[in-house]
């Protein structure tokens, strides 16, 4: 039996996939407690745990820990005259108006930080060696006497030479062998100091926080018999045994959306879909990607709170526009929708848990798009009237009808989902009407048609179980792990050379963690070498396989790099400014023996019958289905509610739904 349980902000999802079929369940997430949550997921499932052979978990613990400053006590230690390095930041602002503008506060404060005596240079060499007997006499103590959890260490230009930074763990670890310690050089061996110190003072703050969680989950599994194999999710798209997780936190932040992602890319690829836009729409925001020939976009930064985070991710764009967000007047009398959201508690208005704010939760059930009887397939409580009276102060403020404020709501809502699709596609050369739209979550199939309309995407993908798609997900994601290396070097006739040196030198190390990790078989290694023209400030990735590095030359990395260039920039291709590389990046991916299959649940039923419904600012006539009563011989015109027991599925007027042979249902305009 394979599970995935997934921690939202709302609801924790289960999916298990066993002999005996699929079964999801839904629980309400516990956000003070979510290691709780997820088990209770596993008691409410009634599953044997100690039959489970693959757990894996994605959860938002340590995004949280970060957003929420409740990492654990932690210190910096860098090179002696840095100390202000994570306070002094970049000197771009990213609110140029705001007069009150400040800089993201980092998660370690400068009474935290520490210098140490020792200097290596941008080349490699060593032109102070590190001041043991200081470290030892002064900084261990100071570390001690903090009571401090956890260390980053980020030495200048560590990511050529990592010797003191090894050497100064050790020192560390010899006289407090209980601290976490966390190295820049093994979190992100590349350059620009600043990202590389902020990514390791998150790992390092976060570190205790995901050891302590997986340890009190681990040991509940044991209390219940499990003997499996428990994994965690990361963001970039691939799980790792939990032992390795502990070693990686950083890597945990955004496993829940990179999940879904995931989830929804395997199940798409099943009906022959290679380009997918997804849309994932939850508890409390939107998060939309891009995937090409069945590969999600990545992205080498990402920033968390307004801190730099280099390590790859799969580039997802987040807006404030879930279920739970609130809609609201600005004090300009414009309606706006999020980014705040009422969460889990006290959740929307409708939940009768003392939400006093309007959300799109309940929009959708004054406009009777959302079925009170459809919440967790039937199992929770929902109070229509409260809904209805908390949007009476937005209507009356626009002198409309609660539905036509609903309705604007929601229309404000996909508003801004498609703005933020259009950031990951229009604005980076992908065109979305080359792609099929893949909504899931609670909310994804609700809100596609409206937004793949005004995207100008004619098809859309919706797979079975939509709103548990990311607990599939982590079952269906192949164990992964990056590693980066800055090599600066310009394009010489010698280039062909130096990526052969680096790539073996990367795949020798991530081979030999692979087989610790006992996951050494069925590998797949994708090579990128970051890239620019001499002078530029940032760089272009440029995959490359493992049989073009055999007789790779200068002109075909030319080549290459121009192609790469011209698809962002719109020139660069054959170009003859002068080239240079400056980092690399390994993924190494051991794959699954066999996918898990997700299917319908075949035995959820509706009340089926005609229904009406308001969208669009007038009321609609349409028809209410189980969406397992569709089969890819039968074509029903819009509009139409399609419920599982996970999420619903609104088909507006002048869309076609069908199922598919896979259990996808697919939509098509029709006019």
């Amino acid at each position: 039996m394979r599970v995935g349980v997934e921690v939202g902000g709302t609801f924790t999802d289960l999916v298990a996939i066993g002999k005996d079929g699929v079964r999801v369940t839904k629980v309400p997430s516990v956000p003070k407690r979510p290691d709780e949550g997820a088990f209770n997921a596993l008691v409410a499932s009634e599953l044997d745990i100690s039959a489970i052979e693959d757990l894996a978990h994605g959860s938002t613990v340590a995004t949280n820990a970060v957003l929420e400053r409740k990492g654990f006590p932690t210190a910096f230690v860098t090179t002696q005259g840095f100390r202000d390095i994570l306070a002094l930041q970049r000197h771009n602002r990213n609110s140029i108006y705001d007069l009150e503008y400040q800089k993201p506060a980092p998660v370690v404060a400068r009474l935290d930080s520490f210098e140490v005596d020792e200097r290596v240079l941008s080349s490699g060499e060593v032109e102070r060696q590190l001041d043991e007997e200081a470290v030892l006499r002064e900084l261990v103590p100071r570390l001690k006497d903090g009571n401090y959890e956890a260390v980053a260490v980020c030495l200048l230009n560590s990511y050529v030479n990592p010797s003191h930074e090894e050497k100064l763990r050790e020192l560390i670890k010899q006289q407090l062998p209980d601290l976490h310690v966390t190295l820049s050089s093994e979190v992100t061996r590349e350059f620009r100091e600043f990202e590389r110190a902020s990514t390791a003072a998150i790992s390092a703050y976060v570190q205790p926080v995901i050891d302590r969680y997986i340890g009190r989950f681990e040991d509940r599994l044991q209390e219940h018999g499990f003997r499996g194999r428990f994994s965690v999710m990361q963001s970039n798209g691939g799980r790792l045994p939990a032992e390795a997780m502990r070693q990686s936190a950083v890597t945990a932040l955004l496993s829940g959306p990179a999940a879904g992602v995931m989830g929804a890319t395997r199940q798409a690829g099943r009906s022959g879909y290679k380009n997918l836009i997804t849309l994932d729409i939850g508890g409390t925001s939107t998060d939309v990607c891009v995937v090409t020939e069945g590969k999600p976009e990545l992205t080498s930064e990402f920033h968390i709170d307004g801190l730099p985070i280099r390590i790859p991710v799969i580039d997802i764009n987040t807006v404030g526009a879930g279920g739970g967000s609130i809609v609201w007047i600005d004090e300009g009398g414009m309606l706006r929708v999020g980014p705040h959201s009422a969460g889990a508690d006290p959740g929307p208005a409708c939940y009768g848990r003392g939400g006093q704010q309007p959300t799109i939760t309940d929009a959708h059930l004054i406009r009777q798009t959302m079925r009170p009887e459809a919440f967790l397939g039937g199992r929770m409580n929902i109070d229509v009237e409260a809904a209805r009276r908390v949007f009476e102060s937005i209507a009356q403020h626009f002198n409309m009808s609660l539905e036509e404020a609903a309705d604007s709501a929601i229309q404000l809502a996909n508003a801004n989902i498609v703005r933020a699709i259009q950031l990951i596609s229009t604005e980076r050369g992908k065109d979305p009407r080359d792609y099929v739209m893949v909504p899931y979550g609670g909310a994804g199939p609700l809100h596609a048609a409206q937004v793949a309309k005004d995207l100008g995407i004619e098809t859309i993908v919706v797979p079975p179980n939509a709103g548990v798609m990311s607990a599939y997900g982590l079952i269906a994601s192949n164990f992964v792990q990056f590693e980066s290396l800055t090599r600066r070097a310009v394009v010489d006739q010698n280039a062909g050379d130096l990526v052969r040196e680096t790539f073996k030198f990367m795949k020798e190390r991530a081979l030999e963690r692979f087989e610790g990790m006992g996951l050494n078989s069925n590998l797949r290694l994708d090579f990128i070498a970051d890239m620019r023209f001499v002078g530029q400030a940032f760089e272009v990735p440029v995959s490359l396989t493992e049989d073009q590095i055999v007789n790779l030359d200068t002109a075909e990395i030319r080549r290459l790099f121009g192609k790469a260039h011209q698809k962002i920039y719109f020139f660069g291709e054959g170009s003859e400014k002068p080239i240079e590389f400056v980092s690399f990046r390994l993924g190494t991916t051991a794959e699954l023996d066999d996918l898990p299959v997700l299917s319908e649940t075949p035995d959820y039923r509706v009340d089926e019958g005609d229904i009406e419904l308001f969208d669009q600012r007038k009321m609609h006539k349409g028809k209410l289905l189980s969406r397992s009563s569709l089969t890819p011989e039968r074509t029903l015109k819009g509009p139409l509610l399609l419920e599982d027991p996970t999420s619903t599925l609104f088909v507006p007027e002048g869309w076609d739904a069908r199922s598919d042979d896979q259990h996808n249902l697919v939509l098509e305009r029709s006019e």
